[in-house]
C-alpha cells in the first residue's frame, strides 16, 4: 500500500496513532490540519498530504485554528530521515538557525548548504528555514493559548528577533494579530506567576516507568522525584531556578512549570525537556521493530510506550555514568549528591515553590565542569581512580575539547571519551544513549542485559543487531524487567 493510501485512510477514521506524522493541505480553504480534526472530511480530490508541519506552510497553507497544528505531537526526525536530517533538526529545535545562517548550521553537520536543503526537501518536504519559522510560529502560538504573557514575552520566547517580526508573521500566517488570536482562546489561564506550558507526548506514555528510572537516579538536593511529578534544579541566563514536570493525561502531555525562569531562551529550554522525557519518540515504530524478537515482544506488552530518558546537562550525566561503573544505582546516586552538596552552587527555592518547601529538599546546582576539574573528592567515598577518571574529563569539557553538541557524530563521542582513562565502551555508550538521544546506542557489555536474556556478550551482539536502529529502547525495555534496573 501506497503512503498516500494510508494517510488518506488514517485522515478518514481520525486515527490518533498518525498525529503529527503528517499533515492535511486542504485546497478548497487554504489551511492545513492534523489527521485528528474534527471538522467535515474534505473530499479526496481537495486534500493534499505532507510530511511536516513546514512543508505544508510552505506550499501555502496557514494553520487551522480548529485542530491547532501547534498542539500535535513532535513531527518524528527519526523515521525515514537520513543521520543529518535527524542531526539537523535537533540543532534548529535548539535554535541553530535564530540567529545563524544555513550555512553554519551546514557546516556544524559537516555537509555544504546546499546538500543541506536538499536532504531537508528530500525527506520533509521543506527548506531548514521553514522548519524553524514553523517551529518559531507553532511555539509562540502555543504560548499565547496557554499562558498570560504579554506578546513581548511571547515574542522573545519564542526566538523572533522583536515584537514587530512576530506581529508580521502572526498576521501574515493566520491573518490576525497575536493579541486577536488570544481574544479567541479559551485556553489561556493564570498560573500564579509561575509558568506552565504542556508539551504533547506520542502515545502511550509510560509515564511510571519514566518515574522509576528517574527515581533511583535522581541526584539528591539536585533532583526530586514524586509520586507524579519531577522536579530539579537549572541555572537559565545565570538565573537560578526550578523547573517541574508532571503528566496530564487528559490531554496526553507533560505539562512543565517554571519556578523562577524567565522566558529568554524558553524554546530552547522546552526542547531539552522534551528530549530529557523522550516526548517523541515514534513508539510505534519502535515496536514495530523490536518486537520480532520473542523476549522484547512481551516486554513490549507489559510495558507499552517506554521511553529512553534523556539528560539536562551531558557533563552531569557522563560524572554519574562513571560514578555508576561496577557499583548498584544506590550507591552511584549517592556519591553524586555527595559531590553536589560539596561542590555545587547552593540555591534557594523559588517562592512559587514555598509552599513545598517541607517536601522538596532541592538546594544544589549540580557542579560545573571547571569546578570539578580541580576537586579532591577526599572524604565523600569515591576510589583515587574513579575521582581522577572524573577531573580529566571534567578537564576535557571545561576545556572545549569535549562537548555534547547535538551536531556531532555520537560514535566521534564514544571515541572521544574512550581516550581518556576509566572510561570503556559502556560508559561511553550509556552517555550517547541519553545525551545525545541516540537511538541506537547499545552497552553491550551491560550485566543486567546479559541477565535480563540470560546470555553471554558474544551471544548478544549479533542479537541485538536485528533491533537496530532502536537498540536503546530494547535496554531500556530488558533494565525494566531487572528487580534493580541497570544504567
Amino acid at each position: 500500500m501506497q503512503r498516500s493510501d494510508i494517510y488518506e485512510r488514517a485522515r478518514l477514521s481520525r486515527d490518533a496513532r498518525f498525529d503529527g506524522q503528517f499533515f492535511i493541505g486542504v485546497k478548497t480553504t487554504g489551511i492545513y490540519c492534523r489527521p485528528i480534526c474534527p471538522a467535515v472530511s474534505p473530499k479526496p480530490q481537495n486534500v493534499s498530504f505532507y510530511e511536516s508541519a513546514a512543508a505544508a506552510a510552505e506550499a501555502g497553507f496557514r494553520p487551522c485554528l480548529r485542530c491547532r497544528p501547534e498542539c500535535a505531537p513532535g513531527t518524528p526526525a527519526w523515521n525515514g530521515t537520513s543521520t543529518t536530517v535527524r542531526r539537523g533538526l535537533r540543532l534548529i529545535a535548539g535554535g541553530a538557525l535564530d540567529a545563524g545562517s544555513i550555512e553554519q548550521l551546514a557546516d556544524r553537520l559537516g555537509v555544504t548548504s546546499r546538500h543541506l536543503c536538499r536532504l531537508f526537501a528530500r525527506h520533509l518536504g521543506a527548506s531548514p528555514l521553514a522548519v524553524a519559522h514553523t517551529q518559531r510560529l507553532h511555539f509562540a502560538k502555543r504560548l499565547i493559548d496557554q499562558t498570560i504573557l504579554p506578546m513581548s514575552s511571547v515574542a522573545t520566547a519564542a526566538g523572533y528577533g522583536s515584537t514587530r517580526r512576530f506581529n508580521d508573521a502572526f498576521k501574515n500566517t493566520y491573518g490576525r494579530s497575536p493579541r486577536d488570536l488570544r481574544r479567541r482562546s479559551d485556553h489561556a489561564v493564570d498560573t500564579g506567576g509561575t509558568l506552565t506550558v504542556r508539551l504533547p507526548w506520542r502515545k502511550p506514555f509510560n509515564w511510571a516507568a519514566m518515574c522509576d528510572f528517574l527515581s533511583h537516579r535522581a541526584t539528591p538536593a539536585v533532583e526530586q522525584v514524586t509520586a507524579d511529578s519531577y522536579f530539579r534544579t537549572v541555572m537559565v541566563d545565570a538565573q537560578p531556578g526550578v523547573i517541574e514536570c508532571r503528566p496530564d493525561h487528559s490531554s496526553d502531555s507533560l505539562r512543565l512549570s517554571l519556578h523562577g525562569v524567565g522566558t529568554r531562551g524558553l524554546l530552547r529550554l522546552v526542547q531539552r525537556v522534551r528530549e530529557m522525557f523522550d516526548v517523541d519518540a515514534p513508539v510505534a515504530d519502535i515496536a514495530q521493530a523490536l518486537r520480532a524478537d520473542e523476549v522484547i515482544r512481551k516486554l513490549l506488552r507489559a510495558r507499552p510506550g517506554i521511553r529512553v530518558p534523556g539528560a539536562w546537562d551531558g557533563f552531569e550525566l557522563t560524572v554519574r555514568a562513571i560514578l555508576g561503573q561496577q557499583v548498584s544505582v544506590k550507591a552511584a546516586t549517592t556519591l553524586a549528591g555527595r559531590i553536589a552538596d560539596r561542590y555545587g552552587e547552593a540555591v534557594e527555592l523559588p517562592g512559587s515553590l514555598h509552599g513545598l518547601a517541607d517536601t522538596l529538599h532541592l538546594d544544589r546546582l549540580f557542579p560545573t565542569a571547571k569546578k570539578l576539574s580541580r576537586a579532591r573528592f577526599n572524604g565523600i567515598g569515591l576510589v583515587g581512580r574513579r575521582a581522577e577518571t572524573i577531573r580529566r574529563v571534567a578537564q576535557a569539557v571545561a576545556s572545549g575539547e569535549i562537548n555534547f553538541d547535538n551536531s556531532q557524530d555520537p560514535d566521534q563521542l564514544c571515541r572521544t571519551l574512550m581516550s581518556i582513562s576509566g572510561i570503556g565502551d559502556w560508559t561511553a555508550q550509556y552517555v550517547a544513549m541519553r545525551a545525545l538521544k541516540n537511538p541506537d546506542a547499545f552497552p553491550a557489555s551491560d550485566l543486567g542485559l546479559l541477565k535480563a536474556l540470560n546470555v553471554s556478550a558474544e551471544e548478544l551482539r549479533p542479537r541485538a543487531e536485528a533491533w537496530r536502529p532502536w537498540r536503546a529502547y530494547a535496554a531500556m525495555l530488558l533494565w525494566s524487567s531487572l528487580p534493580s534496573s541497570g544504567g
